[in-house]
């Protein structure tokens, strides 16, 4: 207890400003996962739909998300050893329940994102079989220009 006495105002200040940054960025982290799964469960309907220019936009923004996700954590990495080297055994009552919401949200995000996959793997496979199926109408017919069988190599255009 006596440690914390001994902390000059600016000390006070800095682990209160590292303290507010960590959590804002975990706040903006778990909208981030929200918005994610929000674009993976309207990638699914995209997919059922078989809306192929929808599904290529729902994942661009996908990959936008995932990469502003991978920013934000690398920023998050270093404030959370900062936040536990500042503040040794003083938990913020905050903070776990963030990390319970971003945990949840992150499975949530895993079994929409496996589902999501599934999906596209069954709409390939039903495409493969319907390309495979597909007559090619011009396949069977005798073409001039395809065909081997002997043909006039001289005209005779006299006459």
């Amino acid at each position: 207890m006596k440690a914390r006495q001994d902390l000059t105002r600016e000390e006070v200040d800095e682990r209160i400003a590292i303290l507010k940054r960590f959590r804002q960025l975990l706040q903006q982290q778990r909208q981030k996962f929200r918005d994610y799964l929000a674009v993976l469960e309207k990638q699914e309907e995209m997919i059922a739909s078989d809306n192929v220019d929808a599904m290529v936009a729902h994942t661009e923004i996908e990959q936008s998300i995932v990469s502003e996700l991978y920013t934000i954590q690398k920023v998050i990495d270093p404030l959370e050893e900062m936040y536990r080297t500042a503040h040794p055994g003083i938990p913020d009552a905050e903070i776990p329940k963030l990390r319970t919401d971003l945990e949840q949200l992150r499975g949530e995000v895993i079994v929409q994102n496996e589902k999501n996959r599934e999906l596209l793997r069954s709409r390939m496979q039903v495409l493969r079989q319907k390309v495979v199926s597909i007559q090619n109408p011009y396949a069977k017919r005798n073409s001039v220009y395809a065909s081997q069988g002997q043909t006039a190599t001289r005209i005779d255009i006299q006459q």
